[in-house]
């Protein structure tokens, strides 16, 4: 079940939908980054759409998938923790792209999702309340990081799925390094922005 997760997560579908819309590599402008984000610089809205679907999507199947067998074998809930991390890290560090990927922000949305639908909704609300006021993607990603663990624990209390979520959020927090930096300096890029391909 880990290792389907890791393959499912390493599929990337910003690189399958630029590839159908006939768009360049998404890892050669811009960000550099295969994410929705990145996508939506192209210029092509549904391509984004696209790949954001697709990306929150394997995480929230892999998750329910896992749900659905462990209590179907009687497994513990460390599978599931186990399969939302893997298929998270298969996003970050697919085998299909050389082990680089994206910074996993809607995969991760996917896995929240699945892991249980009051808490996806309290992150999602958070991303998009951060992104509609500041209009910067990695600002919002990195708040709805920071209280994603927050928000788990409210709903769960203390168990291996807050662990697991956390160690998402810290993934998330260091394959966001450079937009840190960025934001910091006021330089990171709005959404909606092109760049020039």
């Amino acid at each position: 079940m880990l290792l389907v997760a890791y393959l499912l997560g390493s599929i990337s579908f910003a690189v399958i939908a630029s590839w159908l819309f006939k768009l360049p590599d998404p890892r050669t402008y811009g960000s550099k980054n295969p994410g929705a984000t990145n996508v939506l610089r192209s210029g092509k809205k549904v391509a984004a759409v696209l790949t954001l679907l697709g990306d929150a999507g394997k995480g929230w199947l892999a998750v329910i998938l896992a749900k659905y067998f462990s209590f179907a074998w009687e497994l513990g809930s460390e599978v599931i923790a186990g399969v939302a991390l893997a298929v998270f890290l298969g996003h970050l560090f697919p085998i299909f792209l050389d082990f680089k990927g994206g910074k996993g922000v809607a995969t991760s949305a996917g896995v929240l999702l699945g892991l249980d639908l009051w808490l996806g909704g309290a992150v999602m609300l958070t991303w998009a309340l951060v992104a509609i006021i500041w209009r910067v993607s990695s600002l919002a990603a990195l708040v709805a990081a920071l209280l994603a663990p927050i928000y788990a624990y409210i709903l769960f209390g203390p168990g291996i799925n807050v662990w697991a979520i956390t160690m998402i959020s810290l993934l998330l927090f260091w394959r966001h390094k450079p937009n840190i930096i960025n934001l910091a300096a006021g330089r990171e890029t709005r959404i909606g922005e092109k760049s020039k391909l």
